[in-house]
């Protein structure tokens, strides 16, 4: 029997290990962690609104159902291709066929300064870290006699207009407003300022220029400051630095401004492009090893001319590709180059409000924001989670209450 080791069980890792399910080929799912995570709810999990738990999904679930699937936990180093292993911290899997599909890290272009201070979004530990961060700040500010460290304590400056930093600002606004405002009388709305920097001339850049205005006039309307065509040049822990000498005192940095391929892509000796991605042939296999596919944040494959953009969807396509492939040439045939199809962008800005665009539609307000709702409902696995997840947005849409603010460890670094 024919083993298809997978390394990564994020969107396009999971699409091929259930693709492949059932054929009679031995499935080996390969992971750091032993769960699957819906990463574009992370920010919900940072602003108390959704338990970790109701966006993560054990892999070993996922194997007893699928066919011929097995589970794996394990640190992947690195990639023998001549002897066809994927070498672990602990041990080699042997492989017939291997889909690299180890997703992303946050990319902070080399300012190693602001990735020692700055918060970032891609793990389940992130998001916990940075809910007791906020809740930290306002524990400190409620009982801060010195007014200049108290207005640091309540700034927020989050950087990266796209849809994470658009969200991840919404939330917190709505966050204060209706919940911590309450919760610490001391502390009037008023006084907290979150900001959200980018350094291009609009926001959610692949959005229509019209959902663009949207997004800036909502946001602003919620008392989030939007700072266009600025750039973070450094920070220290109390301070951001912006382009041009400015310095605003805050003890929160939250970085959304890029991504790229995670460190394992530049450690296995293959062609990169940006953002070290893997470049990849039109089938998503790499050169020389036809029997290795890269897909998903590793892979750097263009359509059109342009590559194909780091979101999950593109993830989801190509595993289901991948799949396919595999299946295809075991029966000695082939398929046609892959071609994502585009069926659409969204993001949410807070409650009834959102934009959304799919096949040259365009709409925003209370629609896009509970066809964002539902198509996130859908796409989480496992009906306690849907159903988890369900209960926490409608309790909180009738009573403006997050029941997950919640202090669950001592702080990494003081806010």
């Amino acid at each position: 029997m024919k083993r298809v080791v997978i390394a990564g069980m994020g969107f396009g890792g999971l699409r091929a290990a259930k693709g492949l399910a059932g054929s009679g080929l031995e499935i080996v799912m390969v992971d750091r962690h032993n769960y699957h995570l819906f990463q574009p709810l992370l920010y919900q999990v940072a602003t108390a609104g959704l338990e970790q738990e109701s966006i993560a999904y054990p892999i070993r679930a996922l194997a007893r159902r699928w066919k011929g699937a097995r589970f794996r936990l394990g640190e992947v180093t690195g990639v023998d291709f001549t002897g066809k292993r994927l070498m672990l911290e602990d041990g080699e899997i042997p492989y017939d066929y291997l889909i690299l599909a180890a997703g992303s890290r946050t990319n902070f272009f080399g300012q190693e300064a602001i990735e020692r201070h700055a918060f970032d979004l891609k793990r389940l530990d992130q998001a916990e870290e940075l809910r007791n961060h906020v809740l930290l700040a306002f524990e400190q500010a409620s009982r801060e006699p010195d007014p200049e460290r108290r207005r640091a304590l309540l700034t927020f400056v989050v950087v990266g207009g796209g849809p994470t930093g658009v969200e991840f600002a919404g939330a917190l606004r709505e966050l204060v407003a209706h919940v911590l405002s309450r919760d610490y009388p001391e502390v009037r709305p008023e006084e907290t300022r979150i900001i959200l920097m980018e350094a291009a001339s609009s926001l959610l850049a692949v959005m229509p220029q019209r959902l663009q205005g949207y997004a800036l006039e909502r946001l602003r309307s919620m008392g989030v400051e939007v700072m266009l065509q600025t750039r973070v040049s450094g920070a220290d822990g109390e301070h951001v630095h912006i382009n041009g000498g400015e310095v605003i005192p805050t003890h929160t940095l939250f970085w959304s401004a890029g991504v790229a391929a995670v460190e394992l892509a530049g450690k296995l000796g293959l062609a990169q492009g940006g953002a070290g991605r893997i470049i990849v042939a039109p089938d998503l296999s790499i050169a020389g090893h036809p029997e290795v596919f890269a897909i998903g944040d590793m892979a750097c494959r263009e359509q059109d001319g342009v590559p194909l953009p780091m979101l999950a969807p593109v993830a989801s396509q190509q595993g289901q590709y991948v799949a396919r492939a595999i299946l295809a040439r075991e029966e000695g045939a082939s398929l046609p180059p892959f071609r994502y199809l585009d069926k659409g962008t969204m993001a949410t800005i807070g409650r009834n409000a959102a934009v959304a665009t799919t096949h040259g539609v365009s709409f925003s307000g209370y629609p896009a924001w509970l066809v964002w709702l539902l198509l996130h409902l859908y796409y989480l696995i496992g009906f306690r989670n849907r159903l988890l997840v369900l209960m926490n947005w409608a309790y909180y849409y009738w009573f403006h209450e997050r029941q997950v603010r919640l202090i669950t460890a001592s702080p990494r670094r003081s806010p």
